[in-house]
């Protein structure tokens, strides 16, 4: 049985594209609204047979740098400290680990 869009609640759509001068593409507004992408985003082109894939390659670290910085302001947390209660964690979980061993 191949699974089809209704088995997996992934919606398919097409969008015609135009290949222009230099081999450039604009991706469709309602594609760069739903996939939240901005002048700029990478975007990585899958070649798979005949078929081609463009899927976001959005960097994760400035996501997460932001996130881990709230977090810290919220908490009062610098870091050192930080850093120490990752140590002591990784310590914590090592010591676990060698008595489930």
């Amino acid at each position: 049985m191949t699974p089809s869009s209704q088995d997996t609640d992934v919606e398919i759509r097409e969008f015609p594209i135009r290949l222009r001068e230099g081999g450039e593409i604009t991706v469709p507004q309602i594609v760069q609204d739903h996939l939240n992408l901005t002048e700029g985003d990478m975007l990585t082109l899958l070649q798979v047979g005949d078929i081609v894939l463009l899927t976001p390659k959005q960097p994760q670290v400035p996501q997460l740098a932001d996130k881990f910085i709230a977090i810290m302001e919220d908490e009062g947390v610098g870091l050192t400290e930080l850093l120490e209660g990752i140590q002591a964690e990784r310590e914590a979980i090592w010591q676990e680990q060698q008595q489930d061993a």
